[in-house]
């Protein structure tokens, strides 16, 4: 774990562990956070200095790959074995902007699930706003669609 994942593990909110995605693109624009609440999971991300834009709020694009990685991962994890997913479609809607140091979590959930495609929402959001909210469809890719 570098130093902005440990500073970042050590400021977690209560039950979140680190996501350990094993993707170099995530890992860069993380660390992210998982918290398990049943079915549901959610996950999280501190906003830190590289996260931030040219007008001090978390950059349009963190907040999408956020919304982009819990609306994913809640379709991967809800068979056994995790579904291999792919991303079809992104739709987000920009409400409010975070800020430095801000603790931000996305909750996800699967609208309608087929063999081969996903409709999921989150709402990505701080304790005290709603951030974005975001609709996906997702491809179930390889032997897993022909279940």
């Amino acid at each position: 774990m570098n130093n902005a994942s440990s500073l970042a593990q050590s400021n977690t909110p209560h039950g979140f562990e680190a996501a350990n995605f094993n993707c170099s693109f995530l890992d860069a624009s993380g660390p992210y956070f998982i918290k398990r609440l049943n079915q549901q999971k959610i996950i999280g991300i501190r906003i830190d200095k590289g996260h931030i834009n040219h007008v001090q709020t978390a950059h349009g694009g963190v907040l999408a790959t956020l919304a982009d990685v819990a609306l994913s991962y809640q379709v991967h994890v809800s068979a056994t074995p995790p579904l291999p997913v792919v991303t079809i479609s992104l739709t987000t809607n920009f409400i409010s902007g975070a800020r430095h140091g801000e603790w931000v979590e996305a909750r996800a959930r699967i609208e309608k699930m087929g063999r081969r495609v996903a409709h999921c929402s989150a709402d990505i959001r701080t304790e005290e706003r709603m951030l974005m909210t975001a609709t996906g469809v997702f491809s179930i890719v390889g032997p897993q669609s022909n279940r």
